[in-house]
């Protein structure tokens, strides 16, 4: 599955990612590269929560709409992750 991301640079200096598909499924990194793995992380735990609850997958959201709140600047990336064989 491949899902829509936005990284929002923090005034601290952190990234926190957001994937406007999945709502509440949010993580953070001390730099790009890592906010990008970890919300790959954050997305399958979510696919984790979904299976439990006898949810489907939902598909990716065209456009994407965000809030840059306190955020400094934002950037848009595409990640893909493996879903698990057990959720459909």
């Amino acid at each position: 599955m491949t899902y829509t991301v936005v990284v929002l640079k923090e005034r601290d200096g952190r990234y926190s990612v957001v994937v406007p598909a999945l709502p509440g499924c949010t993580t953070w990194g001390e730099s790009v590269p890592e906010a990008l793995d970890m919300v790959k992380e954050a997305i399958l735990a979510y696919f984790d929560g979904l299976q439990e609850l006898g949810r489907p997958v939902p598909p990716d959201v065209q456009p994407v709409t965000f809030d840059l709140g306190d955020a400094t600047e934002a950037s848009v990336y595409r990640v893909s992750v493996k879903e698990a064989a057990a959720v459909a």
